[in-house]
């Protein structure tokens, strides 16, 4: 009998271990950082993206809205194989197009409160237009894997769970490029941390 038990404790002890060891081998690193700009207002909405991670991309649903004759976001990044719903929450009539090479498509005119998707199926920066109103402009950057992150007002970016490495740290912006090339390494259950300069 006690043998009996001993053999399962241990046996419990070596599947926790396993669990552990399996929940944690995935987990992967962070990378953080700041994109280094000039102007302070250029800091935010710049998608900053690793390049060359390997693994499977999973697809995502986003939303973009219409509010106040405003994209919002003004910047949408997702992995490719994504679907946006572009909704209009104004009380105007909307129509959004892009006339990228890489993504070229018209949802036509719609009413308020309506919500029309569109799948974007590669890497590619695409800029919305609205055929309605001529001032208004965004963009969904599509990436070429879920490892990326949108910068906030103060320049500041997060990127989670990437896989233990060595790979080239880009990004995009709107107003700026970056210069030269940067590289990082990820370890695993480590931060690893990035200025990233960029300039007109």
């Amino acid at each position: 009998m006690f043998s009996f038990k001993s053999k399962s404790l241990k046996s419990a002890l070596l599947m926790t271990c396993f669990g552990f060891i399996t929940s944690t081998a995935f987990c992967g690193g962070t990378v953080t950082g700041t994109v280094d700009a000039t102007l302070a207002k250029y800091k935010k909405d710049a998608v900053v993206y690793l390049k060359g991670v390997k693994g499977p991309v999973a697809p995502q649903k986003a939303v973009m809205d219409q509010k106040n004759l405003v994209f919002l976001p003004h910047v949408l990044a997702v992995p490719a194989g994504s679907t946006v719903d572009f909704i209009n929450s104004d009380k105007v009539n909307h129509n959004i197009f892009s006339a990228d090479a890489c993504k070229k498509f018209n949802l036509g005119t719609y009413n308020p409160g309506m919500s029309k998707s569109v799948l974007f199926d590669k890497p590619c920066v695409v800029n919305l237009l609205c055929n309605v109103h001529s001032e208004m402009s965004g963009f969904v950057v599509v990436t070429e894997n879920p490892y990326f992150s949108v910068s906030g007002a103060d320049g500041k970016f997060t990127i989670k769970n990437v896989p233990a490495g060595t790979y080239e740290i880009s990004a995009w912006s709107e107003k700026l490029k970056p210069q030269g090339k940067t590289m990082v390494t990820v370890a695993e259950g480590q931060t690893a941390t990035v200025a990233l300069k960029m300039a007109k």
